[in-house]
């Protein structure tokens, strides 16, 4: 099944920033910016480019890069001391449960000596602020390990060793890595320390009934990160985020094998979206089928036009509903198939900017993958007659065409809210379908 039949959402956006003054003593008549743009002069000079647009241009990359290695890779020693999650590290892997198990300890630990403490309201805290939450925010900080106490330094001034901390945080918990607190980072910060252990004993338990014999090869969702992995002999070869299912119709748990890739795949319409989603609409925009190319038949194939159906009644899940391949497609260009009794498949989508959110379930089970090409070259990689070139070019003509894997990959549909990678890095994610048992304490923690 796929995600409402129209989607609307708007990308979260990353929020840098630029003009923020260094925490460091500084020169007189000297800032940042003003060294930057002398060395974006030279470099553009350097390069034959004389223009002002042009070592603009420059000026914005060396501060891109400059924010980069100071605050999102390590501004000092304390921070190369705190792991950012690695990237290569699959969610499931033979030894999570033990290293998920190790930690629980620690956590307990924290409980008894009282949890974190909550950081208080703030609209937003960023570098270079000023407010009476920070030193509460270092104190929460430190204790859940994202930054060093010893060399973090102190005050209520949001300066880099805070900065790095929280982007740790917020990649630990799924979040938009910006290094900037807002609504979504605070509900997060704020979860209570008893839920995150409960979390742990709870998802130690999953984590040892799903991490025996998963293969060398394999695909693996983790529901509430809304996230996919490519894993290969072990290592995450590309990691995906997805769109998963509303917690009213959520993505189902399965273990199967991936078998098949449709390119510009015709979409037929599940009864249930018919029901739910199609005829509600319809009632309001009478023309949406025809502007969604979306056509209507009955059961002996013969196509019917939308003014035959009495959209007041159920009379439409009776009819067959077949929307066209195309940009404006609600499976996007690629469909990768699975058997499944749900019915559900992962697909491409012209919603894109669903992508960007951190709250990212709104479909009705199916899952909708980031960069989904990527995926599917990888998965066609050993299948004849499938290369980069040829997936492109199939893509590009519009052509219906179907792939079917010479060696089916397992795939797996997980609910994981909480895990610890083989580097001692713990990673919590929201429990969206409230099947942790902890009176929905973390359900939606980041939305809104």
């Amino acid at each position: 099944m796929d995600g409402d039949v129209k989607n609307h959402g708007g990308a979260a956006g990353l929020h840098r920033n630029d003009g923020a003054q260094p925490m460091s003593p500084r020169i007189p008549g000297f800032d940042r910016r003003t060294v930057l743009r002398a060395l974006a002069g030279g470099a553009a000079g350097i390069a034959g480019i004389g223009s002002a647009g042009a070592q603009d241009a420059v000026l914005e990359q060396l501060i891109q890069q400059s924010q980069g290695r100071n605050f999102g890779q390590g501004f000092d020693s304390a921070s190369r001391t705190i792991l950012m999650p690695k990237a290569s590290l699959p969610t499931l892997d033979p030894s999570t449960a033990q290293t998920t198990e190790q930690f629980i300890p620690r956590y307990e630990a924290i409980v008894a000596q009282g949890g974190w403490p909550a950081v208080p309201q703030v609209e937003r805290l960023r570098l270079g602020n000023r407010n009476p939450a920070v030193p509460v925010l270092r104190e929460r900080l430190a204790v859940s390990g994202d930054i060093d106490p010893a060399a973090a330094g102190a005050g209520d001034v949001y300066d880099s060793y805070v900065e790095a901390a929280v982007r740790r945080f917020q990649a630990r918990h799924g979040l938009t890595v910006d290094g900037v607190v807002r609504q979504q980072t605070l509900k997060a910060l704020n979860v209570p320390a008893q839920v995150r252990l409960a979390q742990l004993r709870i998802n130690v338990v999953r984590l040892r009934t799903l991490s025996q014999n998963l293969g060398s090869k394999l695909v693996v969702a983790n529901i509430p990160a809304a996230q996919i992995e490519a894993i290969d002999s072990g290592v995450v070869v590309s990691r995906h985020v997805t769109v998963a299912g509303k917690p009213d119709r959520p993505s189902p748990d399965l273990q199967t094998r991936i078998v098949e890739v449709n390119f510009n795949p015709y979409w037929t319409v599940p009864v249930s979206i018919v029901r739910k989603d199609l005829i509600p609409r319809m009632q309001e925009e009478p023309d949406y089928l025809t502007k969604n190319h979306i056509r209507i038949f009955d059961g002996r194939g013969t196509e019917l036009q939308p003014t035959q159906i009495n959209w007041n009644t159920n009379e439409a899940v009776n009819y067959r509903f077949k929307q066209d391949p195309g940009d404006f497609n609600s499976l996007g260009s690629i469909r990768i198939n699975f058997p499944s009794k749900d019915g559900v498949y992962m697909h491409d989508t012209p919603s894109k900017n669903l992508f960007g959110e951190d709250f990212r379930f709104h479909s009705s089970g199916c899952m909708r993958v980031q960069n989904v090409r990527e995926l599917v070259v990888w998965l066609l990689a050993d299948t004849p007659g499938w290369t980069r070139a040829e997936i492109d070019a199939v893509i590009k003509s519009g052509e219906r065409k179907d792939a079917r894997l010479s060696s089916p990959v397992p795939l797996y549909w997980v609910y994981v809210t909480a895990w610890v990678t083989p580097d001692g890095v713990v990673q919590f994610r929201d429990d969206i379908y409230s099947r942790d048992g902890l009176a929905a304490s973390t359900a939606g923690a980041t939305r809104g």
